[in-house]
């Protein structure tokens, strides 16, 4: 049997949501071993004049601890 932890990520990109996503999870490497999953639980946007300037997601990142 695993044992898994969730943890909880805000992060923000210039780019979209995916590399937001994939900025989370790379930081989050960083001090976290054996992450199995990313839930990206909520997205949202800042807007400059008519555009998107900063797109950012809440990630839960699930790991197994050993």
């Amino acid at each position: 049997m695993a044992l898994l932890k969730v943890i909880e990520i805000l992060a923000n990109s210039e780019k979209s949501w995916e590399d937001a996503t994939q900025k989370a999870v790379k930081h989050a490497s960083k001090t976290v071993n054996n992450i199995r999953s990313v839930y990206v639980n909520e997205q949202s946007a800042t807007v400059n004049g008519d555009s998107i300037d900063e797109y950012r997601v809440n990630v839960k990142i699930t790991f197994e601890v050993k």
